[in-house]
């Protein structure tokens, strides 16, 4: 019959070593670190990289124009292509004038699925009148923000849990190493060697 006695690396008893209350106090140690430690890394970074990619789009808004400018036909008939995640683009050539009674310019550029030869859409430009992808949005920028905050706080586990077993394994080193030292004294009262 097997009986656990549970808190018994914490108080004082005959058979409590050193390792196991270094072994002890890191377990609690651990389970701080895992609850509060990890969440507080990840939020951290989470709080980091929304802030970069913010001002990153911040950025590219300020570089690039939007314009409106209608579709004039497609580049290629190839397959839609995910852009950003959000929905399938085309590449399709379109046409603008930023001033009435301007020279019209064309370019090829991404144009949301379903866009008809003749619908209006907007182009991103950038400063040498270039289309360009559009800036990230609000919604892009907390998605990285989010994804930059869960790869921290599982880099944090996975660290934190690291840690644990090197100094698990260090513990029952040394508590090996002790119980051969004990077992070195008492040994030859058991078995009466030497006497």
């Amino acid at each position: 019959m097997r009986t656990r006695v549970r808190g018994w690396r914490w108080r004082p008893n005959p058979l409590r070593r050193r390792s196991d209350v270094v072994e002890a106090w890191t377990v609690l140690v651990i389970a701080v670190l895992l609850l509060v430690g990890a969440p507080l890394a990840g939020l951290a970074a989470a709080r980091w990289a929304h802030a970069e990619a913010r001002s990153a789009a911040a950025g590219l808004r300020a570089e690039r124009r939007q314009i409106e400018a209608e579709v004039v036909g497609r580049a290629s008939q190839a397959l839609p292509t995910a852009h950003g995640g959000r929905e399938s683009t085309y590449r399709a050539t379109v046409r603008w004038a930023e001033r009435p009674g301007e020279r019209a310019r064309t370019a090829t550029a991404r144009v949301p699925g379903g866009t008809r030869t003749g619908d209006t859409v907007p182009v991103w430009l950038d400063s040498r009148d270039r289309p360009v992808p559009a800036p990230p949005d609000g919604t892009a920028v907390r998605e990285h923000a989010v994804a930059v905050g869960v790869c921290a706080t599982g880099g944090a586990v996975a660290v934190v849990l690291l840690g644990h077993a090197v100094v698990r394994r260090a513990a029952t080193r040394r508590r090996l190493a002790e119980w051969e030292r004990q077992w070195a004294l008492t040994e030859p009262e058991w078995t009466r060697r030497g006497v």
